[in-house]
């Protein structure tokens, strides 16, 4: 029977899931949710589209729950998470690529899809088709230049390899042998 290490993507998931819903009320005001961005790259980065996508609902969710934190927990960050993830494998690792989807995944698609969520769905009055861009935009350059920093310092001294290795979703060899 092989064993993967699925074990261990749930665990660095629920890492994420944690660490995001701690940090995300650093520097948040609404519209702008940075260090939600950060996260959103890093897991990407580590863990591929799925997981980034599967952390980003599930950070917007308690958010949302726990914290009152209206739609745009969600709308502003599963856009981005999964477009992320999407570029730094299109790119075969780029890490600005990682930022750059985070970027237009958030602070373009999830800002203009934010605009109906809020107006019908939350009863907001007097916005745009383009009311979040700035505000969305300005936080994923936030995150997004936190999360290029720390991940480029990672691949710097090998720590992201060893780390994506580690966390891929293949029998390591070890597992194999058994």
């Amino acid at each position: 029977m092989k064993k993967s290490n699925y074990l261990l993507r749930m665990v660095m998931l629920a890492m994420f899931v944690a660490l995001g819903v701690v940090i995300s009320p650093i520097l948040r005001v609404e519209g702008m949710c940075p260090m939600a961005h950060l996260i959103n790259v890093t897991c990407a980065v580590f863990m591929g589209p799925a997981y980034a996508f599967l952390c980003a609902v599930l950070i917007g969710v308690i958010r949302m729950m726990i914290m009152g934190i209206p739609p745009l927990a969600l709308t502003g960050a599963v856009f981005g998470a999964t477009l992320s993830g999407i570029f730094y494998k299109l790119s075969k690792g780029k890490i600005i690529a990682a930022v750059l989807g985070e970027i237009i995944g958030t602070g373009i698609i999830g800002a203009i899809v934010s605009y109906p969520v809020m107006t019908y769905l939350w009863g907001k009055e007097g916005l745009t088709w383009f009311f979040y861009v700035p505000s969305f935009i300005m936080g994923t350059l936030i995150g997004g230049s936190i999360a290029f920093v720390l991940l480029l310092r990672l691949k710097a001294t090998g720590q992201l390899k060893k780390i994506q290795d580690a966390l891929k979703d293949v029998p390591r060899s070890e597992d194999k042998a058994a």
